[in-house]
């Protein structure tokens, strides 16, 4: 059993993409050729957005989306500390400070109530996660950061596709960053990424800075990044968008029926009203491409065994908080952040992807319903 079929959506794509691929071959624009503006183009058309960007990883888009902003040492950003490392490590390397907030026990992005707190005379940007596919209550957060003439950046890492009261993730915020790693919802054959904006000026600074801070040739109106989007990954991407908007579809659906497989077997479901979930909350003005189906589990590791033992396979997005990683001890740990530590040790991702029947759903829900005693 495949935790991310990768096989299936390369069948379906194989001759559109060996057409794309070869096209590059020969005309050989390695670097920032013509399929990079083509798919820059219609990415941004997709999400409704004026431009997009197109960059070498998720990581690099960020990092470029604060450069763009001038964020720089001595700074701060808010943001989640339930997520991968890439968020606060972007906003250390350039000298300034994650200020965490901890998340919504539900949802599991930045819980909106708690960030005006946080917000300080050094306070720069506002950076939420768009976690397992389900946008943050943007909202709530670009209201909060209006009050404090704050930009707000979209970590939309996990969330390419997704939808938030009728609009697309990435068009969302001030600057939109997502990845296009493999295993995304969009994902290349290899470290990919794109940052999304309305905003015209920032758009050139983003062009610029992916490209080593340049307008034109040897001419360097900034500090750049190596952070170009390759055109072999942007053929491949383009392939893919054939049959985005299906698999998108397909996500929502199959993430909507292990919810009522789980809760049909009497497994605690969606309250909201505080009691521990255990399946996935959508709001019902999201659309989630569920980059993850992330259960709550007690005893993680013991059903995660059992289910090993049976040939499926699980993962742990994410078992530490980036509050707690090593490298941010002293200094910028910060208060404690009991829901982040709480969902960090309970929670475990299923088999997800647009190919998933429902026989092999079916048996996924069975197993986790016995060794997690359901």
């Amino acid at each position: 059993m495949q935790f991310i079929d990768l096989k299936t959506q390369y069948a379906r794509i194989e001759p559109e993409l060996k057409v794309r691929i070869q096209a590059v071959l020969e005309h050989g624009q390695f670097i920032l050729g013509p399929e990079v503006q083509e798919l820059e183009a219609r990415l941004a058309e997709f999400v409704g957005v004026r431009h997009c960007i197109g960059m070498s990883s998720g990581t690099d888009a960020l990092l470029a989306a604060m450069m763009a902003l001038e964020i720089g040492r001595g700074d701060e950003v808010i943001t989640t500390p339930f997520t991968f490392i890439a968020t606060a490590e972007t906003i250390a390397l350039l000298g300034a400070r994650p200020v965490f907030v901890d998340i919504d026990p539900v949802t599991y992005n930045l819980d909106p109530a708690k960030i005006e707190a946080a917000i300080t005379g050094r306070t720069r940007a506002i950076l939420p996660v768009s976690l397992y596919g389900q946008c943050a209550d943007m909202d709530a957060i670009n209201a909060i950061a209006a009050r404090h003439r704050l930009p707000v950046i979209e970590d939309a890492a996990q969330s390419f596709g997704a939808s938030y009261r009728g609009r697309r993730s990435c068009a969302l915020s001030r600057i939109g960053c997502t990845s296009f790693f493999p295993a995304k919802p969009l994902g290349a054959y290899g470290d990919a990424g794109a940052c999304f904006t309305d905003d015209d000026a920032l758009a050139q600074a983003l062009r610029e800075i992916r490209n080593h801070g340049q307008d034109r040739r040897y001419h360097h109106l900034r500090l750049g990044l190596n952070a170009r989007l390759d055109t072999l990954q942007a053929a491949i991407l383009l392939a893919k968008m054939e049959i985005f908007p299906e698999e998108v579809e397909s996500r929502a659906r199959i993430g909507a029926r292990y919810t009522e497989l789980f809760q049909a077997r009497g497994a605690l479901g969606t309250d909201v009203g505080g009691a521990p979930v255990l399946t996935p909350y959508v709001h019902p003005h999201n659309l989630s491409v569920y980059a993850q189906y992330t259960l709550q589990v007690e005893d993680r590791e013991a059903v995660a065994a059992k289910l090993g033992e049976q040939g499926i396979p699980t993962a742990v997005h994410y078992p530490i908080p980036v509050s707690e990683q090593p490298v941010f001890h002293g200094g910028l740990l910060g208060a404690d952040y009991p829901v982040s530590a709480a969902v960090a040790r309970r929670v475990l991702s299923l088999p997800m992807h647009p190919y998933l029947d429902e026989a092999t759903q079916e048996r996924i829900v069975a197993a986790v319903a016995k060794a997690a005693g359901l």
